[in-house]
């Protein structure tokens, strides 16, 4: 399953990034500590390297990541040049009162009102910008909701003298090579519903947890994961949650029993966990190489899509 979605605002908000960044002196990049590098947008890393601007990173929603995961990928992240990592949550001030001196470091020579810093904040949908905004200006400036690319229009606030904001709305890119990247978006909600079916999403995730996390799922859902596969846990759930369709014999309802675990995953009551580690990560990326060296046709395809993309 290939997850694309790019809506027709993005490709403005992306010239309209680039021409805001040339005024900025540190990018503040939000990711889901969940999938750090798959909620990273390339288009963003051009953006900034082009204009030679350092990086904060922000993992966020990390009280739902798993932490052992988290400290490898802060590793990963501050070992690259320019960049700074910090493991926060959104919803907390003390996570989000660390913020600007964690930036002044990055720009030293941006230190008062005569030269004030100026932050240009940057990340895929619903990845908790606008949370993040209306936590460091202590007052609601932008819209909020459980819905991916809610913010469409950039802004700017000077928070005092010496500190501006720059918001962007989330931005993906126009083609996600790695179809994995998709699953694990469209199974945190960083992409449209209408981008997406549910069951897939949901048995890519089963399929994850029963392998990564084995523990958490039968904890959750108290049945013996023995003998099962993907399909077989959201068949198991949806007998759990009573998910049967009416008039149909007792046929289970596996679309309701996706649901579940879709939610279950995104709000943490599942338990913390992480999609991806640098480790994982690197071993995806040589099967997809191994992949493309047995299909080059395919691979040819993609280059192709990629050039197309880029003109």
């Amino acid at each position: 399953m290939s997850i694309q979605w790019f809506p027709g605002h993005m490709t403005q908000a992306r010239k309209k990034a680039g021409e805001t960044l040339a005024m900025a002196d540190v990018v503040v990049e939000v990711l889901d500590a969940r999938l750090p590098q798959a909620s990273s947008n390339p288009m963003i890393h051009q953006l900034r390297t082009f204009r030679q601007r350092p990086c904060l990173k922000l993992l966020n929603k990390a009280d739902l990541a798993d932490p052992e995961a988290t400290k490898a990928w802060l590793a990963y992240f501050d070992a690259q040049p320019g960049v700074k990592a910090v493991a926060i949550s959104c919803k907390k001030a003390s996570d989000v009162a660390r913020i600007p001196g964690l930036a002044q470091k990055l720009a030293p020579h941006r230190c008062d009102a005569v030269k004030p810093l100026r932050l240009m904040i940057m990340g895929i949908p619903n990845v908790g910008k606008s949370t993040l905004m209306n936590a460091m200006v202590k007052k609601r400036v932008a819209a909020v909701g459980d819905q991916p690319a809610v913010t469409k229009s950039q802004q700017r606030i000077d928070i005092s003298s010496r500190l501006t904001l720059y918001d962007t709305p989330g931005m993906l890119w126009p083609k996600i090579d790695h179809p994995i990247d998709g699953l694990m978006m469209a199974a945190s909600h960083s992409v449209g519903v209408n981008a997406y079916i549910d069951d897939e999403v949901a048995t890519w995730l089963a399929g994850y947890l029963l392998e990564h996390y084995p523990a958490l799922l039968q904890a959750r859902y108290g049945f013996d994961l023995q003998g099962m596969d993907a399909v077989a846990i959201l068949e198991g759930i949806a007998r759990k949650r009573g998910c049967i369709i009416k008039g149909r014999g007792g046929e289970l309802d596996i679309e309701k029993a996706a649901g579940i675990l879709l939610n279950d995953y995104r709000t943490g009551t599942l338990g913390r966990i992480t999609l991806e580690t640098p480790t994982l990560r690197e071993a995806r990326a040589r099967q997809l190489a191994q992949s493309a060296a047995v299909n080059p046709e395919n691979s040819e395809k993609t280059r192709s899509a990629d050039e197309d993309a880029d003109h």
